[in-house]
């Protein structure tokens, strides 16, 4: 039964509080996910936020120009009609790809607003139990924000479910898939700013040719440095400062082409007929099909379009595009073409050879300036991906800066800065060359391409529950586009294609290999936790001493006693006067609202005074430098325990049996007593899951103001003191002492694993454990009351 969050308005009528609460429960749930979910946002904003995401989103697509021509023909151009072919190539891929598959299908298959692959993986595992995570619940699924579908028997969602949820290795091959994805998408990452400011820094070459090769690219390194300095202003501030250069290059760049197109030959217009596409194959062949590594290059930054949405909203990308980059970008590659044709071919630096002489200066400042702010794209892709990776279990914990209030979407995580940046250097410095790099950054993008499109297949079935024709076209255009460039970029790799490769290789290394530890660890607490009956029988005979204080123990587990707590007493015969076992868990969804955020139980009867709080995150929520997790703990502790006092037929067991109606009577009657005595409007209560047999077990608002005194005398004398007494007890035993006891678990493979386990898991895993960031430090646990218990498993 779902558990529903009633919200108590004191300027309301009775009428509504009856009403809300005689609805069914299903339809009140839905009401409330609707209402979560629903944003507003203004004509001014959305104009507001489309200018900025200018300057985010668009920087990578945008100078793509820079690039295009000079990889798809590094020697001199024989026959203009190829040049008309490979024109007709980047306009019809910039239509099929950026404008028809992502801006208008793949932006809405975001996750409230949150894009990426693992926007995807979410988002399926709502809608199918695919996860790999074992440490689920019953109550994520009544979540307002965990919104799913319900299918028809036989439908071909449901068969498609059923496929998909049949066998465990279908799960990891859709985990293995989005892992490739991501870490292809970091890879893009580093090699976007590389190939970007290395082509921009390469102008100073067209009016000096005196100038070498390593004096472009030291100029490219000291650019790249200053770029990822700036990264910890935030991407609000950087959007500011990069959007109305991004607007004044789109406009440059499409002025420029405009004239080129008349200036030179306006014959290169026949190229938006698709048959000179055909043409260009049957002409060239073999060599036309390899030439799509460069033509390629035209679309890399559309992935960043849908990575980069937790910054802004669908719309205000949908205006910018369709507006602004793609009529700019069309008329940029067609006046270049009609510059190569006028030109006998000289397709060489073919974006600073079509500048004017009067503004080539100006352009080049321009042009550089944008380059940087290309990298911006990628880079802040990257920071979203990881982000989503780490709250999803398949990552390292790394710090998070939430560089905006505003915008929670919009982050900073230095670790990860610099590693990018060491790398991009590393790319930028080894190669000093943009066409080997051009190939090693085509093929990272088609990769990435290729794994969104293979999971929009299910998202198509399961969450928008698409005809299965429109999921066969979608598809169709997607690999007719994708899998021919992914095929020429095979060709690419010996010069330079390995590249993304190894980076990927790397990256999904550790990503499988944390996931791997993290999911055995949980499987190790699972089997060897503490059956109920020994805790409930330990007492002074057995030497064990209650001591004043909290303890609050921090454990995997959403249910059963750790075995770190009973590792801890042999060690140690004592524990605290209160003990909650507290369990931190990500969901699968984007954001767990507040009032939703701390689910407790009691744990045992009331003088154990033995507790559980699951405290659950979506991978969109932050911890704040002023969060105090340690009072939301207490917090919601006390006020489970007053709604206890709330509650007619009490039980001290940790069993509690009633019927629906008689729980929402005794909820009824204590919203009552709390309008009367003008109870606060934001007060919120939940409903307790009963059943013939259930648990005590509810979801209770972590901010919720306090009730009147005169209310809980009130409802204390309804049911018993003994509440009130236990109340005054959780406070002495704050003022007393509060402890936070980490589990310090060590891994190791047994001896009779094989070399590649050993490896991972005692040099690998054990690293990423030792440089990983801590709970502790990660909801600001003061260090003075923090006790590390160390215990060691095998697998």
């Amino acid at each position: 039964m779902a558990s529903v969050p009633v919200n108590v308005e004191s300027k309301g009528s009775m009428w509504d509080l009856d009403h809300n609460l005689d609805q069914p429960m299903d339809e009140e749930a839905g009401r409330l996910r609707n209402m979560y979910q629903e944003k507003k946002f203004s004509a001014i904003l959305v104009l507001r936020l489309a200018f900025q995401s200018l300057g985010v989103v668009f920087g990578d697509l945008g100078t793509s120009p820079l690039y295009v021509f000079h990889n798809t023909f590094p020697s001199r151009v024989e026959d203009s009609e190829d040049v008309v072919g490979a024109l007709s190539l980047i306009i019809y891929s910039l239509t099929l790809v950026p404008l028809l598959k992502y801006v208008f299908v793949v932006l809405r298959a975001n996750d409230n607003g949150q894009g990426g692959t693992f926007a995807l993986y979410s988002l399926l595992c709502r809608h199918a139990k695919i996860i790999t995570l074992p440490n689920q619940h019953r109550t994520d699924e009544q979540l307002t924000t965990y919104s799913r579908h319900t299918y028809d028997e036989g439908s071909l969602a449901a068969k498609v479910k059923k496929w998909l949820e049949a066998h465990a290795y279908k799960k990891n091959a859709i985990l293995f898939l989005v892992l490739i994805g991501t870490c292809m998408a970091i890879g893009d990452g580093i090699l976007t700013p590389a190939i970007s400011v290395l082509s921009a820094s390469g102008g100073i070459k067209v009016e000096d040719p005196k100038i070498t090769n390593d004096v472009s690219t030291i100029v490219a390194v000291v650019i790249l440095v200053g770029l990822f300095s700036i990264q910890h202003y935030g991407t609000n501030k950087v959007g500011w400062l990069f959007a109305p250069v991004v607007v004044l290059w789109f406009l440059l760049i499409g002025a420029i082409g405009a004239l080129n197109i008349w200036k030179y030959d306006n014959s290169v217009l026949k190229a938006y007929n698709p048959v000179f596409i055909f043409r260009y194959f049957r002409r060239g062949k073999r060599n036309s099909w390899i030439s799509l590594g460069g033509i390629m290059l035209s679309i890399t930054g559309t992935e960043a379009l849908f990575a980069d949405l937790s910054y802004f909203p669908v719309l205000s990308i949908q205006i910018a595009f369709t507006l602004v980059v793609f009529p700019c970008l069309l008329l940029a590659y067609t006046g270049q073409a009609a510059y190569i044709v006028s030109n006998n071919g000289q397709a060489f630096d073919a974006f600073y050879r079509s500048i004017p002489d009067g503004i080539y200066w100006p352009t080049f400042i321009i042009a550089t300036a944008a380059a940087v702010i290309a990298s911006q794209a990628t880079i802040s892709a990257t920071f979203s991906i990881i982000k989503q990776a780490l709250a999803l279990g398949c990552f390292p914990r790394v710090k998070v800066v939430h560089t905006s209030k505003n915008f929670l979407g919009q982050i900073y995580i230095p670790d990860i800065n610099w590693v990018l940046m060491v790398l991009c250097i590393a790319v930028t410095a080894g190669f000093k060359n943009q066409s080997q790099i051009g190939n090693a950054y085509g093929t990272a993008v088609v990769t990435v391409m290729l794994v969104t499109t293979f999971l929009m297949i299910p998202i198509m079935l399961l969450v928008w529950r698409s005809h299965w024709i429109l999921v066969f076209i979608f598809t169709g255009l997607s690999l007719l586009v994708e899998l021919p460039y992914f095929s020429a970029m095979l060709f690419k790799i010996g010069q330079g294609g390995w590249v993304p490769l190894v980076i990927a290789a790397a990256f999904l290394a550790i990503m499988y290999i944390w996931h791997y530890g993290t999911v055995k660890r949980f499987e190790f607490e699972s089997h060897s936790r503490v059956p109920m009956a020994w805790i409930l029988g330990l007492g002074p005979s057995l030497g064990l001493v209650r001591v004043p204080g909290i303890g609050f123990v921090y454990t995997e587990l959403t249910n059963g006693v750790p075995h770190i707590f009973s590792h801890f007493i042999t060690n140690l015969p004592a524990i605290h006067s209160v003990v909650v076992f507290v369990c931190v868990r990500y969901l699968p969804v984007h954001t767990v609202p507040m009032e939703e955020r701390v689910l407790v139980k009691r744990i045992g009867p009331k003088n154990f005074h033995m507790f559980r709080c699951v405290a659950r995150y979506g991978y969109k929520d932050h911890h704040m430098k002023d969060d105090d997790f340690e009072k939301l703990l207490f917090d919601s502790l006390c006020l489970f325990v007053r709604l206890e006092s709330m509650m007619e037929g009490y039980s001290d067991s940790d069993e509690y049996s009633t019927c629906e109606q008689q729980t929402r009577k005794s909820m009824k009657k204590s919203i009552d007593l709390l309008v009367t005595e003008g109870g606060s409007g934001n007060t919120l209560f939940s409903t307790l899951e009963s059943g013939a047999s259930s648990s005590l077990d509810s979801i209770i608002p972590s901010q919720s103001t306090q009730c009147g005194s005169s209310l809980m005398m009130r409802c204390s004398g309804q049911t018993s003191q003994r509440p009130g007494e236990e109340l005054e007890f959780l406070n002495r035993c704050k003022e007393a002492g509060v402890v936070h006891i980490l589990g310090n678990t060590i891994v190791r493979a047994r001896r009779d694993s094989g070399i590649v386990k050993r490896v991972a898991v005692n040099y690998i895993y054990a690293f990423l454990r030792r440089i990983c960031r801590e709970n502790s430090v990660m909801f600001n646990v003061p260090h003075e009351s923090l006790l590390n218990v160390g215990q060691v498993f095998y697998v």
